[in-house]
């Protein structure tokens, strides 16, 4: 039967496993394209090897990072699996410094597979009280000497805006590569790659994507010798994102800069409830000018948000008080606000953070909420009802 070609406005999704062939000689050159990890290679082989329908999605993601290359992956983790494992080499003894306010799969991860598999040599930068004390940082790169540094923009759950800018800097002082996982943040409020990070990572389930209804997550940067490790290491432990999401992600992706400039907006609006109602003794949102990272905020994004998350704490005299009252307030926005340990949704969701965090941040009124991109209004009403429980 002969293909029909179609003027699709966006590549199709590609389920092949494998893809034809012309001829033995075509073969030989397609695996020699492969093995030197071409960017575009003439010819597909493979989908655990690259697939056109994630290649499109990678180019789109591209666009909108500005980077010189993308890669794809099936979640976040799979995405922070490859970026820190493309520096791992055989025989060297890395010592690597992470910041300890950063998302507790990765805290997990550390722990489990580079502590206890891999044996690399792990140190922890902590905040001093609600934001991190940058002379005390650069005296800990200079004594520590980490091969690598790596943070999050802003931190989850308590919003800590790092200073980017500053941190990259002083890790290249001082020679360290600079990995960033800058989800809540976006490309839209902050580029690292601008201000000379090696790799940005982004789990796309969240606001890349932005539905709730995909997992992916995506590495980017410029170094082409990168590039290439990333592209050998996720070929062979077999990271690469299915077809069906990444065309499903292609889609989303256009939408992204309206619906994350609606959430920062509604976060904006939420936040500012929050901050009046007697209900709530405190509210982390970086946009607040009483937030202690503000400025810091306010700097690296040029004032073009300060993301879509908002976390507060619920008044109450004991521990149980206040999970009682936390408990009230879930029930009472139920179903409009429903309870979904994720974020990054179309609707605006919440997280009891005790719940989740409860060794780390035992805070038993603390709520975690990721604002959608509904009315502002319909949301601050909702709320409201919740606070009157």
């Amino acid at each position: 039967m002969k293909r029909k070609e179609i003027n699709s406005a966006r590549t199709p999704v590609y389920r092949d496993a494998g893809f034809e062939l012309p001829d033995a000689g075509t073969t030989s050159d397609a695996f020699a394209a492969e093995t030197d990890h071409e960017r575009e290679p003439d010819l597909y082989i493979y989908s655990r090897y690259r697939n056109p329908t994630v290649v499109a999605t990678e180019e789109a993601v591209m666009a909108t990072e500005g980077s010189g290359w993308a890669l794809l992956a099936q979640s976040g983790m799979a995405a922070i699996d490859i970026s820190l494992s493309i520096f791992q080499e055989s025989g060297r003894k890395s010592r690597w410094l992470f910041f300890s306010e950063i998302y507790g799969g990765t805290l997990s991860y550390i722990a489990s597979i580079l502590e206890k598999r891999r044996g690399l040599k792990i140190d922890f930068f902590k905040p001093t009280g609600a934001d991190y004390d940058y002379e005390l940082l650069e005296r800990t790169i200079s004594e520590a000497k980490p091969d690598l540094v790596y943070f999050e923009t802003i931190s989850n759950p308590l919003l800590i805006v790092a200073e980017g800018r500053r941190i990259i800097q002083l890790a290249k002082k001082y020679g360290a590569r600079v990995i960033i996982d800058n989800t809540f943040a976006t490309p839209l409020l902050w580029k690292p790659l601008d201000y000379g990070a090696d790799i940005v990572i982004h789990s796309a389930t969240k606001y890349l994507s932005g539905h709730g209804n995909l997992t992916a997550g995506v590495i980017c940067g410029n170094d082409k010798e990168l590039m290439k490790s990333a592209i050998e290491y996720r070929k062979f432990v077999g990271h690469m994102l299915s077809p069906d999401d990444a065309y499903r992600l292609q889609t989303q992706l256009s939408t992204f800069q309206l619906r994350f400039r609606q959430q920062c907006d509604n976060a904006a609006k939420v936040a500012a409830v929050l901050y009046s109602s007697p209900e709530v003794s405190s509210v982390l949102y970086p946009g607040l000018d009483t937030h202690v990272t503000h400025k810091a905020a306010k700097d690296l994004t040029g004032g073009r948000g300060y993301g879509a998350i908002v976390t507060f704490d619920l008044r109450g005299d004991t521990k149980d008080e206040k999970r009682a009252r936390r408990d009230r307030f879930i029930a009472a926005v139920y179903p409009d606000i429903r309870l979904i340990p994720t974020l990054g949704d179309a609707c605006t969701i919440l997280m009891p953070v005790e719940s989740v965090w409860g060794v780390k941040y035992p805070e038993p009124g603390l709520i975690r909420m990721s604002m959608g991109f509904e009315p502002g209004e319909e949301i601050i009403e909702v709320i409201s009802r919740g606070l009157r429980s």
